[in-house]
């Protein structure tokens, strides 16, 4: 099921809360919605499954306009982020509940409905809990039987808000390659909203970024993280250190650090932020080169085969937040209050009208 989302837009008032969005779905795709609080993505969603209309624009299924057809004949499923399950229904009542409402005509029969839903639940590998209720399931399992539901009704589209927002960290880890491999054996057209980053680099086929109703990239998780177009989206998809500097004929000065900015070439004595992710960073404890900037080591955490460490540059007072690998951390021996210098192994700039200063 191909999705062509076409100049929609969606306000409360004078809030703007969908402006000109415009996004081809492919068919089989999983496409993450993603942004922070505020930024359109639930209403978003919700508008391409019928439960909200937008103040204008059109929505497509396979080139078919289906702006004004009901929720009802979208042939959508919708996962909520709190479950919504039936709490008087057991587990294989849930999940039966959208064939048994179907028009007599169209209602599987008994045998067929029973075969159903005991597939769903295999696959989601809940059939030992088919005469449980809602209150005797973890938040993992529940959010499972939401999903079972929604794909008993075989949809053309799923479309899920949040779906493990509610869940602890761990279980959010174990679900979503869990929905991974469930899109990849079912190849049905899903989108999903999140606010959370991680989630969906690692579970989307391409990721739409929202901000305050408006979208800021479209890409593949590789290249909206590798490649962002503005700071927002750099900002946004995790850590970043900033070093506010100056560009000039292709030149992007920090202090004594100097890096080659070939695309600014034509720009001459303009103020410039560079971005740079902490394992972006380089850490020396003598110093080589004479564009490496001095720093003092503030804290150290060390996780696993990471150690984080933030720093204070003596140039600047700026703080920086710099990742390096446990085994580079024992060769140099670093210590809190120790000197270090630091310099960035690439760094992505932008001029004036790209951010706020």
């Amino acid at each position: 099921m191909n999705i062509t989302i076409k100049n929609i837009a969606k306000s409360y008032g004078s809030f703007h809360v969908l402006d000109n969005i415009n996004i081809d779905i492919h068919s089989g795709e999983l496409v993450a919605l993603l942004g922070p609080s505020g930024s359109g993505k639930t209403s978003l969603l919700r508008i391409i499954a019928g439960l909200e209309t937008a103040d204008q624009g059109t929505i497509f299924f396979n080139h078919q306009d289906i702006t004004n057809i009901s929720a009802k004949e979208r042939k959508v499923g919708f996962v909520f982020q709190h479950y919504a399950l039936f709490r008087h229904m057991n587990v294989f009542e849930n999940v039966a509940y959208g064939l048994k409402v179907r028009p007599r005509k169209l209602r599987p029969s008994k045998k067929e409905i029973e075969e159903k839903v005991y597939e769903l639940l295999r696959l989601v590998r809940l059939e030992a809990f088919a005469n449980r209720y809602p209150s005797q399931l973890s938040g993992g399992q529940r959010q499972r039987v939401a999903l079972a539901r929604a794909l008993a009704v075989e949809p053309n589209v799923l479309l899920l808000d949040e779906p493990f927002g509610a869940l602890d960290a761990k279980v959010r880890k174990e679900l979503r390659r869990w929905l991974r491999r469930l899109h990849d054996d079912f190849h049905i057209t899903s989108i999903f909203v999140t606010h959370d980053q991680e989630e969906a680099l690692d579970v989307a086929d391409r990721v739409v970024i929202l901000n305050e109703g408006r979208i800021e990239q479209i890409g593949s998780p590789e290249e909206v993280y590798n490649h962002p177009n503005s700071p927002f989206v750099y900002d946004f998809l995790g850590n970043v250190n900033l070093f506010h500097g100056r560009l000039h004929k292709g030149k992007f000065y920090v202090g004594n650090v100097q890096v080659d900015a070939p695309e600014f070439s034509d720009i001459e004595n303009t103020t410039a932020v560079g971005y740079v992710r902490p394992h972006e960073i380089n850490i020396a404890k003598i110093k080589s080169n004479s564009d490496e900037v001095p720093a003092v080591i503030t804290h150290l955490h060390v996780a696993g085969s990471i150690v984080h460490l933030e720093l204070k540059r003596n140039d600047a007072g700026e703080f920086l937040e710099a990742e390096i690998t446990k085994e580079r951390y024992e060769n140099l021996q670093l210590k809190i209050g120790e000197q270090v210098f630091v310099k960035p192994k690439q760094l992505k700039v932008f001029v004036p009208e790209d951010y706020s200063i």
